[in-house]
């Protein structure tokens, strides 16, 4: 079917009234999709060095999945986070993998127009023969976070902003996860961290290891974000899964605050800027999680605890400090698609 036009592979209805669900990260995969660093403005004075992190993590991702760069296949976008701007895939017991198609408006049009990030979608549905549900509705693939067995985590800050759905309120958006995702719960956090230009993207904030265990970051008293993190510890503590019952969350550390000069014109005088660096944004990948480290002294600390916290697992530190000057790191660079 590489050759099938996206309209024939248009699908109507709900994706959860059809049997669908969005599988947990653990969960077989098939292919990670990436797209290698390559937009100047996004990594400035550091491309290289950005795309050397890059490609030292692809060589580790491809020993354990099958690994398509969009560049490389001929698929041009304007930048490489593809997390946000890809397909958002769900699977059905015996009708195999299907995927979501979702407005994206570059993080609540921060940015000039990302068309070419919002086509990417149907470009992998024409050639691979993917089944798409089309949604005129902004949402980000790193903005949500599941369990696999009916849990959802999001933030307030991100989903009820008034730059990407502002007619929707709450309601509606847990009625759109619910019926994409196979969800029957939503589990809502107050927001990010600082220098993350998503408004409180997840996948940089608290992440599922298990059906009910997350691992969040946590701050000290006196980091620039440690207020926030305290109100996420605490609604995650008082939280409960899709059967009732309060998660496990453990903590993990953060770097101490990384700063970074970009150009002026980029934000504002000086141009000095916050990373927002979490060795939250780690990808699981068919029995190795890839862990973010920064040269920080949180890197060895927030290692023990993944490999605590996925007995069993490979845990593969990759060097990130260039990659998150384009204010993310490694689960905002890919969109894994789980095995049929």
């Amino acid at each position: 079917m590489s050759g099938a036009s996206p309209i024939t592979l248009r699908l109507t209805g709900s994706a959860a009234a059809a049997g669908f669900r969005m599988p947990a990260e653990w969960e077989r995969q098939s292919v990670v999709w990436l797209v290698r660093p390559h937009n100047e403005e996004t990594w400035p004075k550091c491309l290289a060095s950005a795309q050397r992190e890059w490609d030292a993590w692809r060589a580790a991702l491809a020993r354990v999945v099958e690994v398509r760069d969009l560049w490389e296949i001929g698929v041009p976008t304007n930048d490489s986070w593809i997390r946000d701007f890809g397909p958002i895939f769900v699977r059905h017991a015996t009708r195999g993998v299907a995927g979501h198609s979702f407005r994206f408006n570059g993080w609540g049009d921060k940015y000039e127009a990302r068309t070419l990030d919002d086509a990417v979608p149907d470009a992998i549905a024409a050639r691979w023969g993917l089944p798409l549900w089309h949604h005129d509705f902004v949402l980000e693939g790193g903005s949500i976070e599941v369990n696999g067995s009916g849990t959802v985590l999001t933030t307030s800050q991100c989903l009820e902003g008034d730059n990407r759905n502002p007619e929707a309120g709450k309601g509606r958006i847990e009625q759109v996860l619910r019926d994409a995702l196979g969800v029957t719960h939503v589990v809502w956090l107050p927001g990010g961290i600082k220098g993350d230009d998503t408004d409180g993207h997840i996948d940089d904030l608290a992440r599922f290891v298990a059906r009910d265990t997350i691992v969040s970051i946590r701050a000290p008293k006196g980091h620039p974000d440690h207020e926030i993190l305290e109100c996420n510890w605490a609604a995650l503590n008082e939280a409960r899964d899709e059967r009732g019952d309060p998660f496990k969350v453990i903590a993990l550390p953060v770097p101490e605050p990384i700063f970074y000069d970009y150009p002026a014109d980029r934000f504002g005088p000086g141009g000095r800027s916050m990373l927002p660096a979490s060795h939250a944004n780690f990808l699981l990948s068919n029995g190795c999680a890839f862990v973010p480290v920064f040269d920080s002294g949180s890197d060895e600390k927030a290692i023990d605890v993944m490999a605590q916290a996925l007995p069993g697992w490979r845990v593969e530190p990759v060097m990130a400090r260039h990659l998150v000057v384009g204010l993310g790191s490694l689960h905002c660079l890919s969109c894994h698609q789980p095995a049929p």
